[in-house]
């Protein structure tokens, strides 16, 4: 899974803030229909989604909604 490799060169991540991390990664994936983590394209998720967490965003639905627009899916309707 790329993220886990990714994160692991981030030395600014608390565990919490990994898991929210991850739990964005793999929603967005899901969303995405993106299965094998092989995938370029999930690489590119991973990636986005650090990069929004570097910006101080935490909350992994959020985080998952934002790269959902990068790649012009609607963000989950509230309720």
């Amino acid at each position: 899974m790329p993220i886990y490799g990714l994160i692991r060169q981030e030395v600014v991540f608390s565990p919490e803030e990994v898991s929210a991390i991850t739990k964005a990664f793999e929603a967005a994936l899901q969303r995405l229909g993106l299965v094998k983590r092989s995938d370029p394209v999930a690489e590119t998720v991973a990636r986005k989604i650090i990069e929004l967490a570097r910006t101080g965003e935490r909350d992994p639905d959020r985080l998952c909604d934002q790269v959902l627009m990068t790649y012009g899916q609607s963000a989950r309707k509230a309720g």
